[in-house]
């Protein structure tokens, strides 16, 4: 993982947290996904914004993606 890189994960109410890595708690809460996106790309230009996946498969979440 980078070093530099934020996370956007949807939360069990529904809602997308923007946590920085290694932080244990969100920097932002929106809605939506696409609203957390942006919100993650404010808060780190040039940065990796990584997205978690949120489709179901086998025991759990899929992986992240680059948004």
């Amino acid at each position: 993982m980078a070093q530099d890189g934020i996370y956007v994960e949807q939360r069990a109410d529904g809602e997308f947290a923007v946590r920085k890595e290694n932080s244990k708690r969100a920097s932002a809460v929106k809605p939506t996904q696409a609203e957390a996106i942006a919100r993650a790309k404010e808060l780190a230009p040039g940065g990796e914004v990584h997205v978690e996946r949120v489709r179901n498969v086998g025991d759990g979440r899929d992986k992240f993606r680059k948004a």
